[in-house]
C-alpha cells in the first residue's frame, strides 16, 4: 500500500481537502520508496533498522536504532524477548460498586481514579514512550485488539491491568497457555459472561451463556472459515467451509461452565463471589456441567462426567491443535506489525513457524514473532516499494512514532496523548466492540485490498491528525491540572538537535529522512521541504525545524508505514 494509493483512498473517502494547503501546492506526490535490502544478520543498515523498530517497538529513537546496528536483529529480539515487562503496577482492588468504593463525602477524583480507565490509558502511553520492553509492549498491543476485553464493561483500571498484565506476560510464551489464561481471566469472564456460568444440576436444566465460546472461536482462535496454511479458503463446490457449527459453540458453552469470581483477600472461596478481578477464575465441579458428552471441533468428544479442569485442559487443547489458529492468527499479527496485505507465501512461513518452532513446539509465541520480524517480506526495501505493502499509522503508534521520533528529552504524563488518540477513534483498551476499533478485513475503497485501520479514518479523525500535530509541533502542551495522581509534566518535545541541524536545510532534511522515513522519503517530498526552506530564513532555526517537522508527519508518507 503505497503512500500514493492514502492518496487515492483519501480522495475516494472524499477526504483530500485534509491535505495542508501548502503541501498540495507544492506538489507532494508520493512515489514508491528506495532502498536497498538487509537481512537479519548483524550487519544492519541504518534505514534497516529504522523500518524493523518501525514494526517492533513504538517508534525508533537515535538510541534503539544504535542499539540494533551494534546487536544485530536476531541479537536484538534475543535481548527483547528477555526483558521483563514494564507492566501496569500500582493498581489495587476496589469494590465494583462506586456508591462502596467512594462514598460521600470522599476525595473528588475518587471516582476517575478507580472507575474509570484514564490511569491505565495514560501510563499505556508512558510505557509506549519510554519502556525498556519496547517488543513486549507492542506485541501485547496488538494482542489486546485481537482477544479483546474492553472498558465498556471493566472500566475499574485494577481490573484492566490484570489483563494486560497478562497479555505482556504471555506476549512470547506459548499461546496455549495465553488461551487458557484470557479463558480464565476474570476480566474476560465479566466481558464476555462466562464468570458464573452455571449448570443447575437440580433441574437438570443447561441453558449457559455462549457469549465466549464463541468468541474464543470466531475471533480469538480459528475464525469462521476453514483455512490453508496461507490463510486462504478452503473450498468445497466453490464455498467457503464452515469451521464449527452451533452445536460445537453449545458444547463449549457447556465445557465454560462453573467458573466464578476469585476469593477476595482473606475470604474463603464460594460460588459467585463478589467481583474481583485480581487472580484467576476457581473452579466449582459442582457447578460444572459433566452430565453429556461434549462433541468439539473435528468430531472431537470429551466424555460424560468429566473432571471440570481437565474437560477445560482438553477444550483448550482441541482449538488450541485446529490447523486454522497459526494462519489466523499469524495472519492478523503481520497486519498488526508489519503491512495489511500479506502475501500468502509471509502467512505460510508465520504459520509454518506457529506449527512448529523448530524444536518440536506449536505455539511459540516468540517464534512466530520473529517469523514475522525477520521475514524477507518484512526486512526487503524493494518489497516494502510495492504498490501493495505498507498500514496506515493507527493513532496511537502515529502518536508515539511521532514523540519518539523527535528525541531528545520528549516527555509525556500520558493524558493529552490519551486524549488526542480518543478524538481519533481510538480510546486505549475501550473498543467499542469485541472486534476492536477496526476489523482485519477491513476493505479499501475502490479495490481488493483490505487496510484495518482505515476503518477508523474518516475527515473527521484526519483532521484530528494534523490539529494533533500542530500542538504537538506548537507546543509544549501544558500539563492538566486536574491530574492530581502522578505528577503532572504534560507534553513536550526537545527540538534542540533539529533546530541546530536547520542552519543547513538540507541537513535537517536529511536527518528527517532517517529517523521517519529510514532513509526513502520521495524525492516529490525532499523538493517541497527544500522549498518550504527557502521560504524561512536562516535567522529562524526553530520555526525551520518546526515546519519541516509538521510537513513531513502530516504527509501520507508518514501516514503509510511502509
Amino acid at each position: 500500500m503505497r503512500a500514493s494509493n492514502l492518496s487515492l483512498r483519501l480522495r475516494s473517502a472524499g477526504t483530500a481537502a485534509v491535505i495542508s494547503t501548502w503541501v498540495l501546492a507544492a506538489g507532494i506526490a508520493p512515489v514508491e520508496a528506495a532502498g536497498s535490502d538487509s537481512g537479519s544478520t548483524a550487519t544492519v543498515s541504518q534505514a534497516d533498522a529504522t523500518r524493523f523498530l518501525e514494526q517492533s517497538s513504538f517508534g525508533p529513537t537515535s538510541a534503539t536504532v544504535a542499539e540494533v546496528q551494534k546487536l544485530g536483529i536476531a541479537g536484538y529480539l534475543t535481548q527483547q524477548f528477555a526483558t521483563p515487562a514494564t507492566g501496569y503496577k500500582g493498581y489495587v482492588y476496589y469494590p465494583s460498586s462506586p456508591k462502596e468504593g467512594c462514598p460521600a463525602p470522599i476525595a473528588p477524583n475518587c471516582y476517575r481514579d478507580n472507575y474509570t480507565l484514564l490511569p491505565i490509558q495514560m501510563q499505556f502511553f508512558r510505557n509506549a514512550l519510554t519502556g525498556s520492553d519496547q517488543l513486549r509492549q507492542r506485541v501485547a498491543f496488538a494482542l489486546s485488539q485481537i482477544i479483546v476485553v474492553s472498558g465498556q464493561t471493566v472500566s475499574q483500571p485494577y481490573g484492566m491491568a490484570a489483563y494486560q498484565n497478562l497479555l505482556l506476560n504471555d506476549a512470547f510464551g506459548n499461546f496455549s497457555k495465553l488461551l487458557t489464561d484470557v479463558t480464565l481471566s476474570p476480566v474476560m469472564g465479566t466481558y464476555l459472561n462466562m464468570v458464573n456460568n452455571d449448570w443447575d444440576p437440580r433441574s437438570g436444566e443447561n441453558d449457559p451463556n455462549e457469549n465466549y465460546a464463541r468468541e474464543i472461536l470466531q475471533l480469538f482462535s480459528i475464525g469462521l472459515y476453514e483455512l490453508n496454511i496461507d490463510g486462504s479458503p478452503k473450498l468445497a463446490g466453490g464455498q467457503s467451509i464452515p469451521t464449527y457449527a452451533q452445536a460445537q459453540v453449545d458444547s463449549f458453552a457447556n465445557v465454560f461452565t462453573g467458573w466464578t469470581y476469585p476469593a477476595l483477600a482473606g475470604a474463603t472461596a464460594k460460588w459467585t463471589d463478589p467481583v474481583n478481578y485480581s487472580g484467576a477464575m476457581p473452579g466449582f465441579p459442582s457447578h460444572h456441567d459433566n452430565g453429556g458428552q461434549e462433541v468439539l471441533l473435528n468430531g472431537y468428544t470429551l466424555p460424560a462426567n468429566g473432571n471440570q479442569a481437565k474437560d477445560l485442559s482438553e477444550a483448550i487443547a482441541n482449538i488450541f491443535n485446529h490447523p486454522n489458529v497459526g494462519p489466523f492468527i499469524g495472519k492478523q499479527l503481520i497486519q498488526m506489525l508489519v503491512t495489511s496485505n500479506p502475501s500468502p507465501a509471509y502467512v505460510k512461513a508465520v504459520a509454518e513457524a506457529f506449527n512448529d518452532n523448530g524444536k518440536g513446539v506449536r505455539g511459540d509465541l516468540s517464534a512466530v514473532i520473529t517469523a514475522i520480524l525477520t521475514n524477507s517480506e518484512a526486512r526487503s526495501a524493494g518489497v516494502a516499494a510495492g504498490a501493495t505493502y505498507g498500514k496506515l499509522r493507527e493513532p496511537a503508534l502515529m502518536l508515539t512514532s511521532f514523540l519518539r521520533g523527535v528525541g531528545g528529552a520528549t516527555q509525556s504524563d500520558g493524558f493529552f496523548l490519551t486524549e488526542e488518540s480518543s478524538n481519533m477513534s481510538e480510546t486505549i483498551f475501550d473498543s467499542p466492540t469485541v472486534f476492536n476499533f477496526y476489523q482485519p478485513s477491513y476493505p479499501l475503497p475502490d479495490s481488493d485490498l483490505v487496510g484495518p485501520p482505515f476503518g477508523i479514518y474518516d475527515a473527521a479523525t484526519a483532521f484530528e491528525r494534523y490539529d494533533c500535530a500542530v500542538k504537538l509541533i506548537s507546543g509544549p502542551v501544558a500539563p492538566n491540572k486536574t491530574i492530581d495522581f502522578i505528577k503532572p509534566t504534560g507534553t513536550s518535545l526537545d527540538f534542540s538537535a533539529w533546530t541546530k541541524a536547520a542552519a543547513s536545510p538540507a541537513t535537517l532534511i536529511a536527518d528527517i529522512n532517517e529517523r521517519f522515513f529510514h532513509g526513502a522519503m520521495s524525492t516529490h517530498l525532499d523538493r517541497a521541504l527544500t522549498g518550504l526552506m527557502s521560504q524561512i530564513p536562516a535567522t529562524d532555526p526553530l520555526g525551520r525545524a518546526r515546519a519541516a517537522l509538521y510537513v513531513a508527519v502530516t504527509s501520507p508518507e508518514f501516514q503509510v508505514e511502509q
